[in-house]
C-alpha cells in the first residue's frame, strides 16, 4: 500500500509544479512588448505587470511640455485564466499619484488594447489600474477578484463585457465608462463603493443577484434597454438621483418594482 502511495504522489508531482508555477512579470511584459499573445493558466504572477511603457509608447499629440501623455498598446490578445497577481496590474500611470517624485511636470501612461482581454478566475492582490484604456476586442474579468481598488474610470469597450461573479474588494470605479453592448455584473459584491456616476450603458446592464455592501453610486447613470437587479442586495447606502432608464428618471424603488 505504502508502495501504491508513494508512486501516486511521484505521478502527481509535474501536477503540482504545474499548478504552481511562478513567472516574473517582467517575462510576461517583453512578450507583449514583442506583440506576441499572452496565455496562461495556473500562475502566479511575481512582480508588478506594468503595462504603460511598452515599447511602442508614444507621446499623444495633444500633450505639451506642461502635460505629458503617453499611450501604450497590447497589439495581441492577453489570456490569464486562474491566476494570481502578487503585484500591481498596470494599465494607467500618473507619478503625481502614486507617491513617487516626479522632476519632469505632470505626466500621464495609459494602455489600450485591441485584442481580447481574458482575466478569468483570477486574484489581484494589489492595485489593478485601466483608468483611460481603450478596449478593441471582448473584455472578460469573470469570477476574478479584486483586493484593491478595481480602476476603470473613463475606460472605452467597445465590445461585450462581462464581470458577472467577480469580488470587488476595494472601490469598483466605473466612473464616466461608456458600455455600447451589454454588460454583466451578475452575482458581484461590491464590498466597498460601486462608483457607477454619469455611467452609460447603451444596450443594458444586468446586476441579478448582485451584493452592494458599500454604497451603490448610479448617480446621472444613464440605461437604456434593460436595468437588472432581480435579486440583488443594497446593504449599503445608494445614489440614484438623475438615474435614467430610456430616458426617464428612475428610482430603486421602481427599479425593484420593475423586475419583480
Amino acid at each position: 500500500m505504502k508502495g501504491i502511495q508513494l508512486l501516486l504522489v511521484i505521478l502527481m508531482l509535474p501536477l503540482l509544479a504545474w499548478a504552481q508555477k511562478s513567472v516574473n512579470a517582467s517575462e510576461i511584459i517583453a512578450k507583449i512588448s514583442r506583440g506576441e499573445a499572452v496565455s496562461y493558466k495556473n500562475a502566479v504572477i511575481v512582480g508588478d505587470l506594468d503595462m504603460t511603457k511598452l515599447q511602442n509608447m508614444k507621446q499623444d499629440k495633444n500633450s505639451n511640455s506642461a502635460s505629458k501623455e503617453y499611450t501604450s498598446t497590447v497589439k495581441a490578445p492577453l489570456t490569464f485564466v486562474d491566476c494570481i497577481f502578487k503585484g500591481d496590474v498596470l494599465a494607467y500611470f500618473n507619478p503625481e499619484n502614486s507617491g513617487f517624485l516626479n522632476t519632469s511636470g505632470n505626466e500621464m501612461y495609459k494602455t489600450n488594447f485591441e485584442g481580447d482581454v481574458v482575466f478569468e478566475n483570477c486574484t489581484f492582490e494589489e492595485a489593478a489600474a485601466f483608468k483611460y484604456s481603450a478596449f478593441d476586442g471582448k473584455v472578460s474579468f469573470m469570477s476574478s477578484r479584486f483586493a484593491e481598488e478595481a480602476l476603470f474610470k473613463y475606460a472605452d469597450f467597445e465590445k461585450g463585457v462581462n464581470f458577472s461573479n467577480v469580488r470587488f474588494g476595494g472601490d469598483a470605479n466605473f466612473k464616466y465608462v461608456e458600455f455600447p453592448e451589454r454588460v454583466s455584473f451578475a452575482g458581484a459584491t461590491f464590498k466597498e463603493e460601486a462608483n457607477f456616476k454619469y455611467t452609460e450603458f447603451e444596450r443594458g446592464v444586468n446586476f441579478e443577484k448582485a451584493s452592494f455592501d458599500g454604497t451603490a453610486n448610479f448617480k446621472y447613470a444613464e440605461i437604456s434597454d434593460s436595468f437588472n437587479v432581480k435579486g440583488a442586495r443594497f446593504n449599503g447606502g445608494d445614489d440614484f438621483k438623475y438615474t435614467q432608464l430610456n430616458n426617464r428618471q428612475v428610482s430603486l424603488t421602481a427599479l425593484r418594482e420593475m423586475n419583480r
